[in-house]
């Protein structure tokens, strides 16, 4: 074996809900993942229990298999410092204000790299994913709320505090729906898998069995929807036209800003793409700029629930390939 082959790195993807962490090699063939509860109300020195013994999991993994485990990336949703800094993260508060970067190079001695877990999720489709053919796009994840990720000339473009792509919250209706941080009007509030929800129980509540018949309000999922849209449900399908023209509004904005050449679509709401794709390319065509509007391609994310960590773990190798400590 080659030094090149030899070599793996950690990549970590920080949720909510969801912690997912992978052995990963330098084509990106995932060697060993898991996946467990971040169970992060327990506090951050449980947390950090759990953070290290899957990392050492994944270090002796990496030995058995005659793997060197060179550097770890980590995700985390967020706004996150270019130095590992985490200034907040509303689903991860005992994280608020600690450099995780400097937390886990001391626990693993090895170089780390922290990042808002878009930016991680858009430099792996940039790697291994969707991305591969683009120097310039933005990476969209439609979940619980709205991410963006912005890669630049191949490279993810951070701001000078490092925390650009908050596309989410851009503001598509200037007086629309109060959005919790603080602005109204945030694409967020419009279409994210929360937006859609909350769009399909206010019809139900005014027009009933117009729209999923026998469902109970607090029961229903952006699945359920898009099964009503596919199967030829008006309401349903305006739902998912209007989060596309929503989405294309603050896209064209981008496009024409930025000329990039791609909008590449991630999160569970992409399960929905044929949904939404035709939705988003129109507005954009009304509202662009000719050039700009006509070069951005709406791609689906490919990498799926592994973009996370794969993402990670390529951010990981870049700043190891680099030479930084």
């Amino acid at each position: 074996m080659d030094e090149i082959s030899d070599r793996a790195y950690i990549g970590i993807d920080v949720g909510g809900t969801n912690l997912r962490m992978a052995l990963v090699d330098e084509q990106g063939v995932i060697i060993h993942k898991t996946k467990s509860r971040t169970e992060i109300h327990h506090g951050r020195q449980a947390f950090f229990s759990l953070l290290g013994r899957g990392i050492e999991s994944l270090l002796r993994i990496a030995r058995d298999n005659g793997r060197e485990t060179v550097a770890v990336g980590v995700g985390v949703p967020g706004l996150i410092a270019n130095n590992g800094h985490v200034h907040v993260s509303v689903n991860l508060p005992p994280l608020d204000g600690l450099n995780l970067r400097d937390e886990l190079q001391a626990m693993t001695g090895l170089p780390t790299v922290v990042a808002n877990d878009v930016n991680a999720f858009a430099f792996g489709e940039s790697v291994y994913g969707a991305g591969r053919g683009y120097r310039s796009f933005l990476m969209v994840t439609l979940g619980t709320g709205v991410g963006g990720g912005l890669i630049l000339d191949g490279k993810i473009w951070t701001g000078i505090d490092g925390v650009a792509g908050e596309f989410g919250h851009m503001t598509v209706e200037p007086e629309g729906k109060p959005c919790p941080c603080g602005n109204h009007g945030c694409l967020e509030q419009y279409a994210s898998a929360s937006a859609l929800v909350a769009a399909a129980r206010e019809v139900m509540s005014r027009q009933g069995s117009i729209l999923l018949a026998g469902h109970r309000l607090d029961g229903i999922t952006t699945k359920m929807v898009a099964d009503a849209a596919r199967e030829g449900n008006p309401t349903a399908l305006s739902l998912f036209a209007e989060a596309g023209r929503s989405l294309g509004i603050a896209a064209a904005s981008v496009a024409n800003l930025l000329n990039l050449e791609a909008l590449i679509i991630g999160g569970g709401v992409a399960a929905s793409f044929d949904l939404l794709q035709e939705s988003i390319e129109r507005e954009i065509l009304v509202r662009a700029f000719p050039i700009p509007g006509r070069r951005l391609r709406i791609d689906r994310a490919t990498l799926g629930d592994d973009g996370g960590f794969l993402g990670s773990a390529a951010l990981a190798m870049n700043h190891y390939q680099r030479g930084n400590p």
